[in-house]
């Protein structure tokens, strides 16, 4: 038992045949789940992140290894929370929402911070946040047509960047301090060719998208077959000459017209004339 009402977990508390809950509150995960748990101390970490980072003017190595370990169980949180929610079924529409906006958001706060302290070059910070924000509208931008999948490169991308600005935000002299440069080279590099690579993405994605849109329209346009079947109107049977129009078939029968010429006298299939006797025939 878990103690939370079928209504909270979104179910309706109804079971299926054989004692088992309906697939609906199976599926249906609780919104306090271990991914969602996770990727909310990752929000909370961003607001602490900074004020540790900023403490004592924001050159003190002890805060600043603080920092980093805020900053790194962020990081660590990111990795674990996506594989428990897809492996668990824990996907709920927060998680949707929150973990994009997390990732973003600690990622945003490190480089900000230290562009800030000076220690990271504006233009470093500029180039990683235009991009994660174009893809992030570049997703949008396509969405109707399908969903562009995270690369392998995407993947090395974030963690060259976790990497860098993990090492920026320490305290670090001599060699690990030019090798942090090096790391946050290859991250900027990652950062604009997958960027590139999101794009091509994108565009063929939609190219074919509005090409299935274009050969579906054109299909229903060339489809010569009008309504059919019980609801579609019966069509009227013309009009017997010299007398009333008569209904198609399976309608009320029309009384018949004279006979016209001696061809249609002459037709035992024809209509009775005038002459004809009026009396219906006995049923068989």
């Amino acid at each position: 038992m878990t103690g939370v009402p079928a209504s909270a977990a979104g179910g309706s508390g109804r079971r299926a045949p054989g004692g088992k809950l309906g697939a609906a509150a199976v599926n249906q995960a609780s919104l306090w789940n271990i991914a969602n748990i996770l990727t909310m101390i990752r929000l909370v970490l961003v607001p602490a992140f900074v004020v540790l980072l900023f403490q004592d003017g924001g050159y003190d190595p002890a805060w600043r290894a603080w920092a980093w370990a805020a900053f790194a169980v962020a990081m660590i949180t990111d990795i674990f929370d996506g594989h428990l929610a897809r492996t668990y079924d824990l996907v709920t529409d927060f998680g949707k929402i929150a973990d994009p906006i997390a990732d973003k958001a600690i990622m945003a706060a490190g480089l900000i911070c230290l562009s800030a302290l000076g220690d990271l070059p504006w233009w470093v910070t500029g180039v990683i946040l235009f991009r994660e924000l174009g893809i992030t509208l570049l997703r949008f931008w396509v969405i109707r047509h399908g969903v562009i999948p995270a690369s392998r490169g995407g993947k090395m991308k974030t963690l060259a960047q976790g990497t860098a600005v993990g090492m920026y935000v320490l305290a670090l002299t001599g060699p690990l301090a030019t090798l942090r440069w090096w790391v946050m080279a290859l991250a900027v590099a990652l950062t604009v060719v997958t960027g590139l690579d999101y794009v091509r993405q994108a565009v063929v994605l939609r190219r074919r998208g509005l090409a299935a849109e274009r050969a579906l329209a054109s299909a229903a346009a060339a489809d010569p077959a009008g309504p059919s079947g019980p609801g579609a109107p019966a069509a009227s049977a013309p009009a017997v000459p010299g007398g009333p129009a008569t209904e198609a078939p399976g309608g009320p029968a029309a009384p018949a017209g004279p006979a016209v010429g001696p061809a249609a006298s002459a037709d035992p299939a024809a209509p009775a004339g005038p002459a004809a006797s009026s009396a219906p025939e006995p049923p068989r």
